[in-house]
């Protein structure tokens, strides 16, 4: 308590505590382990904490950067940097120029609210840290020269909890691995999760809403997604989800609501990247599910498609042939359930008519739902002149509300 105090004295006195004085040097002099609490006002930035310390702002204190590279700096282990508005990057994406650079271990990042930069929290080469409760606000800049509301390389056991991001390019997870990304808002940015090369993360009960794409899975294995919330993806390719070679995905318990795509898989044709899939929503798309290049094997079971325009396609014949498909819920199944057992007395299945046509002719993609193409798929079904082709069936089409 006495070291507490006589820092607070010593940063009033601070001969510059008129004009944003810095907080460097009562950094410099706090012993390791200590608490420096910082009373309301704004302090000069940048500045870097080396040891073990707990910075706490009170949510009134503003570290204001100079406009030029990094406002807070972060290594070593064990710093706690909780509370304070933190303002004023510099502009260069070379530089990776964000509000808090941690890197070390052991970290924590909570409660802080982050403006006016163009990374928010950059991690790099930190493990064991957590990232909890924070506001991170964007530059006002087109949203693909905005920098990462979070942005994490070789990283390893860290937490990205509960934060909200606004006005950012994304949220980026490169080399990464074991880590936890739950309970986070995301609104107005590019991508919502870009995942590479990051295996066995758990991505779970985030909200990501009006986005060019959700959550990209590339070359990740072992990813969980389990209860996202993932809306009005609409620009860009516009998929809620996409996996692309990530082997033993499960997706389970999302909802993925007016995108151009809910779920787009993409995969070499032999059987890797396997996804289990269920209880998920997918309504009010463009295209539910979407499968490009690859024969498929993954297994969709208890999810509900409601409204979609397209339900399944496909960029070929034979893509996504090898699926297994059982008690999803589908609101065209034209079937009944005479016995009453909450199961369809006959299959579900999706045929290829005239959706042949944009699918094996792209440039025909652009005439998709129009009125001539609804009425040659109208004639299709009422009188076949070419064979249909049949991308799936469900044997045990769920009936139950």
């Amino acid at each position: 308590m006495l070291l507490q105090l006589t820092l607070l004295i010593l940063l009033l006195l601070h001969p510059l505590a008129q004009a944003a004085p810095s907080l460097q040097a009562l950094i410099d002099a706090a012993p390791a382990g200590g608490t420096l609490r910082v009373p309301a006002g704004v302090y000069a930035g940048p500045i870097h904490i080396d040891k073990p310390l707990t910075l706490e702002g009170g949510g009134q204190a503003e570290i204001r950067g100079n406009g030029r590279g990094t406002v807070v700096s972060i290594a070593g282990h064990g710093v706690t940097l909780r509370g304070f508005v933190i303002t004023g990057s510099g502009e260069l994406h070379d530089a990776v120029d964000a509000g808090v650079l941690v890197e070390g271990q052991n970290h924590r990042v909570e409660n802080n609210r982050i403006e006016d930069v163009l990374f928010g929290i950059h991690l790099r080469q930190a493990t064991h840290t957590v990232v909890r409760g924070n506001q991170v606000t964007g530059k006002p800049l087109a949203a693909a020269m905005r920098g990462d509301a979070i942005r994490m390389w070789h990283g390893a056991h860290n937490r990205i909890e509960d934060n909200r991001f606004q006005r950012a390019r994304d949220l980026t997870f490169i080399n990464s691995q074991d880590c936890v990304i739950a309970g986070n808002h995301f609104s107005d940015g590019r991508y919502g999760m870009q995942i590479v090369f990051s295996p066995r993360l758990r991505i779970e009960n985030n909200r990501i809403v009006h986005m060019a794409t959700g959550i990209v899975v590339l070359y990740s294995r072992d990813v969980v997604l389990r209860g996202n919330h993932i809306a009005h993806a609409l620009t860009g390719g516009g998929a809620g989800i996409v996996f692309k070679e990530s082997d033993s995905g499960i997706v389970v318990g999302n909802s993925v609501l007016h995108c151009t795509v809910g779920l787009k898989v993409d995969a070499p044709p032999e059987k890797i990247g396997l996804l289990d899939v269920r209880d998920n929503r997918f309504a009010h798309n463009i295209i539910g599910l979407f499968f490009y290049g690859e024969a498929g094997g993954h297994r969709f079971e208890h999810n509900r498609f409601d409204n979609n325009l397209t339900t399944v396609a496909i960029s070929g014949k034979g893509a996504g042939e090898a699926n297994v498909w059982r008690h999803n819920r589908w609101d065209e199944y034209e079937g009944f359930d005479r016995d009453h057992d909450g199961i369809g007395d006959t299959p579900h299945e999706v045929w290829l008519y005239a959706d042949r046509i944009w699918m094996e002719t792209p440039l025909a993609a652009f005439f998709r739902n129009s009125p001539v193409l609804e009425l040659i798929d109208f004639l299709e079904r009422l009188a076949p002149f070419s064979a249909p082709y049949r991308i799936l069936s469900d044997p045990v089409p769920d009936m139950q509300r």
